[in-house]
């Protein structure tokens, strides 16, 4: 009997302490969760155009409380949160005007880039409102860009990072693709057009990866989230040609922002 008290007693004083060290380590972690010091870059797809609710400070970028960053941040409540990703931006305005909150401090990067650089906005409206040959001849040119141009471009942003934040683990976002073929549209584009640009995004997206890659970053796709909420397929995430907002056409909704793109970048930041 009083083998089994003094047994009893030490479960209990082990136990105890397993418990103790089990709620330390949980407390250790969600302090170390709490002190990310998280930055995040880009062009309009990560500043959230598309998706309303744009604060007003933002001005003419166009940040979004619905961007995925700003989900992130809610989600996730990091020590620090700096947001400067920008509508418009290219690979140069990063460099330029949106690092200043990295340091050797910064814990977490997210950026998307890239696609004003290949002038994918001027390839969407080329292919709206001229002919089938003139959309399928820019689309080409664009990526041309890709091969001759945007690895450098991509480089010297990625350098810059590097350089300003030595332990950061940076996220490259990619890109939708942005047509379901064979679905609901019944005018616009040809298929051949909507082809040829879901085939440019991808090849995009390839060389984006590719630089991330060879950087140490981590390239997180998002065309396989948005697979069946393409434009045309009956419940899009993007936005398709608007004629009264030309801003937002081509660029996710709300939903692309917390369905698409939050969940790709959660799963591995």
């Amino acid at each position: 009997m009083k083998l089994s008290r003094i047994t009893a007693f030490s479960s209990a004083l082990l136990l105890g302490a397993v418990l103790a060290l089990t709620g330390a380590a949980s407390a250790q972690a969600a302090g170390s969760a709490a002190a990310v010091d998280y930055v995040a870059l880009g062009d309009s797809y990560s500043s959230g155009v598309g998706s309303g609710s744009y604060d007003s400070a933002s001005g003419d970028c166009l940040r979004s409380s619905k961007a995925y960053p700003a989900l992130w941040k809610a989600a996730h409540a990091p020590a620090t949160f700096a947001f400067t990703a920008c509508s418009g931006a290219r690979t140069g305005d990063v460099t330029a005007g949106q690092l200043g909150p990295l340091n050797a401090a910064t814990d977490l990067v997210s950026i998307s880039i890239g696609g004003n650089d290949a002038g994918f906005a001027d390839v969407m409206t080329t292919c709206v409102l001229q002919s089938e040959a003139t959309c399928l001849s820019r689309v080409a040119q664009a990526r041309g860009f890709v091969d001759s141009t945007l690895p450098g471009n991509l480089d010297s942003v990625y350098n810059a990072i590097r350089a300003k934040a030595p332990s950061a683990h940076v996220v490259v976002l990619g890109y939708p693709r942005f047509y379901q073929l064979n679905g609901t549209c019944i005018v616009g584009l040809s298929e051949k057009e909507r082809s040829a640009i879901n085939s440019a995004s991808d090849y995009l997206n390839a060389a984006t990866a590719k630089r991330a890659a060879d950087h140490g970053f981590t390239f997180a796709g998002v065309a396989d989230a948005f697979s069946g909420h393409e434009i045309c397929s009956g419940s899009a995430w993007l936005h398709s040609v608007n004629l009264f907002d030309l801003t937002e056409s081509y660029h996710p909704t709300a939903a692309g922002q917390s369905g698409g793109y939050l969940p790709a970048f959660t799963s591995v930041a």
